[in-house]
């Protein structure tokens, strides 16, 4: 039996808990509501984008991970990225949190 919290259950905690300390969050897109990968983008006062994604560990665990780092001067890169991405998995979830030290809702997400 997977352990894992339905994606569309997560999402909604994830964004509630960023709401409740005054930051924004929002879908972007929606994936598959049980099993979609979730991408998660990080902003802060819209700068300094970094997307996340569970990744796979040595010991068999999974946790969020920074996939890709948004590069001030070359946001049109960061973007491609993220459509090459939605391409790829036509059912992840990509949500976008701008909150200062957005970390700290990613480092207690249910891996």
């Amino acid at each position: 039996m997977d352990s894992r919290l339905p994606a569309h259950v997560e999402i909604a905690g994830l964004i509630r808990s960023v709401n409740a300390e005054g930051g924004f969050a929002t879908v972007l897109a929606k994936g598959e509501r049980d099993a979609g990968t979730i991408l998660i983008l990080t902003m802060d006062s819209a700068r300094n984008g970094q997307l996340w994604e569970r990744m796979p560990l040595p010991d068999g665990s999974r946790s969020y991970q920074v996939a890709k780092h948004q590069i001030p001067d070359k946001k049109e890169e960061f973007e491609e990225y993220l459509r090459r991405r939605q391409q790829q998995d036509s059912d992840c979830w990509i949500v976008e949190l701008d909150v200062p030290n957005p970390e700290r809702f990613i480092a207690g997400a249910p891996g």
